[in-house]
């Protein structure tokens, strides 16, 4: 087998050149002249190239045709069918107007919504003639009917909002005689800086004065406080914050209608101490008779009241209706100022020696009116 012997080159002795491959000699670079003047001479190429008119397209020249095999000649294709001519078009429609937004033709009127329910001549509602005849308070009257409890001419009446005739017989059953007698009454001495109804202003309602420690010792009406009786009870009528005196609490709506309803005519009866206003005169003989008789408030004229003179600088005063503030702005009318007030009977009750702060039941012998 040979075997190659390779000989390094001699120390010193130069490498041979190698020539370059083809393509990679380098290209010397244009100078910026050059570069200049040949974007120039491209310009002016691409301007003259426009402004030239086109050329036609050259054409190719006939290409030999293909030599074929020796036989029949092709049979020539069929002309196509001359397409049949097509029907005239239909006349136009005449245009016709567009009512799309036109005004639409009116409705006819809807009938107005039926009345509501017819009522016999006179009647009125059954809770209303109720409390006309004293047998309870319209609230009371509404309960009952829901349960059953009132008959009109003997048959059972259980529809709130019935009404009846004036001439109709209305009774009520023995469970409404039975609850109601157990509805109570109360009468309170209230004092000052007790309010009569709900709290207002940081101040607490006069109902809060009726606890067992405050019931008087001397009540003779043999009921001793339970807790029912102080469900819904109510005061009938009110006194100032400022004012002291009678005040009555009741469950029993007729105690209140007799009391606070509209065409009540009970007395109340008042103790007002009074002082001439600043600057002003002692009340003369024609403001005394003013304050029983001319007098009018919020442009309606009061009725006729009794105010006489008890002492040099107290007036007894009674009322036979309760507008608010009412004796208090009566005295301004005639140059009087209130310095105390203090409500000492209502109808047939007297406030007697019921002490301030404590309160007792309205006895079963005792009636307002």
């Amino acid at each position: 087998m040979a075997t190659l012997t390779l000989k390094k080159p001699a120390a010193g002795a130069a490498k041979p050149r190698r020539a370059p491959l083809r393509g990679s000699g380098a290209k010397p670079r244009p100078t910026l002249a050059q570069a200049q003047a040949e974007r120039a001479e491209r310009a002016e190429r691409e301007t003259q190239r426009g402004a030239e008119p086109a050329r036609p397209a050259a054409k190719r020249p006939a290409q030999p045709a293909a030599r074929s095999a020796p036989g029949p000649s092709p049979k020539p294709l069929p002309k196509p069918a001359a397409k049949p001519p097509r029907p005239p078009l239909p006349p136009a429609r005449p245009a016709t107007a567009n009512t799309a937004f036109s005004k639409r033709p009116a409705r006819p009127e809807a009938p107005p919504p039926a009345s509501g329910p017819q009522h016999a001549p006179g009647s009125v509602r059954l809770s209303k003639r109720m409390s006309e005849l004293g047998l309870a308070s319209r609230r009371e009257a509404d309960e009952w009917i829901a349960r059953g409890w009132v008959r009109v001419d003997g048959e059972v009446v259980a529809e709130l909002g019935a009404r009846v005739l004036p001439g109709q017989q209305v009774s009520v059953d023995k469970k409404a005689r039975t609850q109601q007698a157990q509805r109570v009454t109360v009468l309170l001495h209230k004092p000052v800086g007790y309010v009569s109804g709900q709290a207002e202003d940081g101040y607490e309602p006069a109902s809060v004065l009726v606890t067992q420690a405050n019931h008087w010792r001397e009540d003779r009406s043999g009921l001793r406080l339970q807790r029912e009786h102080l469900r819904h009870l109510a005061p009938a009528g009110r006194l100032d914050i400022d004012s002291v005196g009678l005040l009555v609490l009741t469950q029993d709506g007729r105690v209140a209608k007799q009391l606070v309803g509209e065409d009540s005519a009970v007395e109340k009866e008042y103790l007002v101490r009074v002082q001439p206003a600043e600057g002003g005169a002692r009340l003369s003989a024609e403001g005394l008779r003013l304050l029983n008789h001319g007098l009018e408030l919020d442009g309606a004229a009061l009725r006729p009241a009794r105010v006489e003179w008890v002492n040099d600088d107290q007036l007894r005063f009674v009322l036979s209706e309760g507008r608010k503030r009412q004796i208090r702005r009566m005295c301004e009318a005639v140059g009087l100022k209130v310095t105390g007030l203090k409500r000492v009977r209502i109808g047939r009750v007297a406030l007697g020696d019921l002490p301030a702060g404590q309160w007792r039941y309205l006895g079963a012998d005792e009636s307002f009116v």
